[in-house]
């Protein structure tokens, strides 16, 4: 298949599945029927197939730690709950998507894109930082103004 890596079990961590089963995200990922029902309704799988939900699952199963969390298709999930809400078996695939993203930041694994989003975040309080000019076009329409820094961001990133 285009874009898919053939990956070797000599470099799996036997940990890793229990590591996740451990993670309330993670804990029903193992009744997973790879039944694909997730990946043939996933929107972002229909656009670039290296994300394929069933497959991440299944590298999950079998340890491959080192492929998922320094991926790039880990971060192509949009969270949009179409796998999770399609899964016969219940799995909480959106949930264990982002345990999965977490894992890899904690591991030090984050696209530069995502980097820079956070520092935004950390500098800003938000994503997308609101200034003067958005207070002025808010009091002009009528609306309350908003704080331009979120000081709760300086306690979740210190």
């Amino acid at each position: 298949m285009r874009g898919m890596t053939i990956l070797d079990f000599e470099k799996t961590d036997p940990f890793f599945r229990n590591e996740l089963l451990q993670q309330p995200e993670g804990r029903l990922f193992t009744a997973c029927l790879a039944c694909r029902t997730c990946s043939a309704g996933c929107p972002i799988r229909a656009v670039d197939n290296r994300f394929d939900p069933a497959r991440i699952i299944r590298m999950g199963v079998y340890g491959f730690r080192d492929e998922i969390l320094e991926s790039d298709f880990l971060w192509l999930c949009s969270g949009c709950y179409t796998c999770q809400e399609s899964c016969p078996q219940g799995v909480r695939i959106t949930e264990l998507m982002t345990l999965l993203k977490n894992t890899a930041v904690q591991a030090g694994h984050m696209p530069t894109g995502i980097r820079a989003q956070q520092d935004v975040v950390r500098k800003e309080g938000r994503i997308y930082p609101l200034d003067d000019f958005d207070s002025k076009k808010r009091k002009k329409a009528g609306l309350p103004v908003l704080p331009t820094h979120c000081d709760i961001a300086e306690q979740l990133f210190p």
